[in-house]
């Protein structure tokens, strides 16, 4: 994996994140400060360099947040890749998605503190029904010195938080729904580390029809799901039946939820590429619809207004140039043009089947002529 290639997956997974005011476009773009933090390391694997092992606390925080999160992320993106090879993949803020169906009454939609995971990850091939994993990423930036070491400790209670965060989602029915909980260690002494513990489940979600209310193409209407007490846990370990509080999808509204990954991942591709008021038409009031509609704060407002044209493929989206050791650097990232026009239109079924066909045509190298270092991801 190269460098570029990692902040990518963690700019397009948090591409509709609410960590303050300027969700969207500019949220994506803070993945540049990490560029000279990674480079091959020995053995040609990726490491920290110098500057990412600065000793300075607030920013080693900052990077085990972010950078951490985006290493747990790849390689969870990987492990359903491997496992469904002929699916294409998707990867969705949870917060993004529970709002449509869990906020909390209020003057502005909100999850509240309740635990809950991090990412969706869903592997789909068109006309056929498609998964859904659980996700959680942590990172820890202590430095190792042995196998009992102060970073082992943290990765252990990462991995017990992540599983209580996990656990609290629930497709269906109590405890079917597979998880992938990923920590990384930045300074473990054999590397970069990602230590993973995975949970089993079937996380099926109904075939879709092309068109018609239960296509993604339909607007959604917003749910008002019980949370607490909506978990029935059985009889086990000497324990009585109970209740407990969760996010449960119940199996009436498992096709809605379908529905609402596709069009939330629509909008995502969309923000991805700079897109301004058209995210607005995948988004439930909840979800942030008002926000999209409104163009009111410069980080999230930008429209889509770069064109570039890589091999025989044109992409549209939006750029960023910064100075990288007083070196002017110019950033792209977008879509194909031909997909940015389906999800305009509002075709998210035929952008689907679209973007699986084109699927084995995208670029595969580490660099494009004329630009330098590229990544054309995997999933969509």
């Amino acid at each position: 994996m190269t460098p570029w290639n990692l902040l990518g997956v963690f700019a397009r997974a948090t591409t509709l994140a609410r960590h303050g005011r300027g969700r969207g476009l500019a949220e994506h773009w803070q993945g540049l400060k990490y560029c000279q933090a990674l480079a091959a390391g020995p053995g040609g694997y990726l490491s920290l360099t110098a500057e990412g092992e600065s000793p300075e606390l607030s920013y080693r925080a900052m990077q085990a947040r972010e950078l951490g999160r985006a290493f747990g992320l790849a390689v969870a993106e990987r492990v359903v890749r491997s496992c469904f090879p002929a699916c294409l993949v998707s990867t969705l803020d949870a917060e993004a998605v529970l709002l449509a169906s869990f906020a909390r009454s209020g003057p502005r939609p909100t999850l509240g503190a309740r635990p809950r995971p991090d990412f969706f990850i869903e592997a789909w091939r068109p006309g056929e029904p498609s998964r859904i994993f659980v996700v959680t990423v942590n990172g820890n930036h202590q430095i190792a010195t042995k196998r009992t070491s102060k970073a082992d400790r943290s990765t252990s209670k990462q991995l017990a938080r992540a599983s209580e965060r996990a656990e609290q989602f629930h497709l269906g029915q109590w405890n079917t729904t597979p998880c992938l909980l990923m920590s990384t260690e930045l300074l473990a002494m054999e590397g970069i580390t990602i230590n993973a513990l995975r949970a089993p489940g079937e996380g099926l979600l109904p075939t879709r029809t092309a068109e018609g209310s239960g296509s993604a193409d339909h607007v959604l209407t917003e749910r008002n799901l019980l949370y607490a007490g909506a978990l029935r846990l059985p009889a086990i370990d000497g324990r009585r039946e109970r209740s407990q509080d969760g996010f449960l999808i119940p199996r009436k509204e498992i096709g809605w939820f379908g529905q609402l990954l596709a069009r939330t991942g629509a909008a995502g591709q969309l923000a991805f590429a700079g897109a301004g008021t058209e995210i607005a038409q995948y988004l439930t009031v909840k979800q942030g619809h008002k926000h999209y509609v409104q163009q009111t704060f410069a980080g999230s407002s930008s429209v889509r207004d770069a064109r570039h044209r890589i091999g025989y493929t044109w992409y549209v989206g939006t750029d960023q140039v910064f100075r990288l050791n007083r070196t002017r650097v110019e950033a792209f990232s977008g879509m194909a043009e031909e997909l940015y026009e389906l999800l305009v239109k509002g075709g998210v079924e035929a952008y689907r089947q679209r973007a699986y066909d084109l699927r084995n045509t995208l670029p595969t190298g580490a660099s494009a002529p004329q630009w330098g270092p590229e990544a054309f991801p995997s999933s969509v």
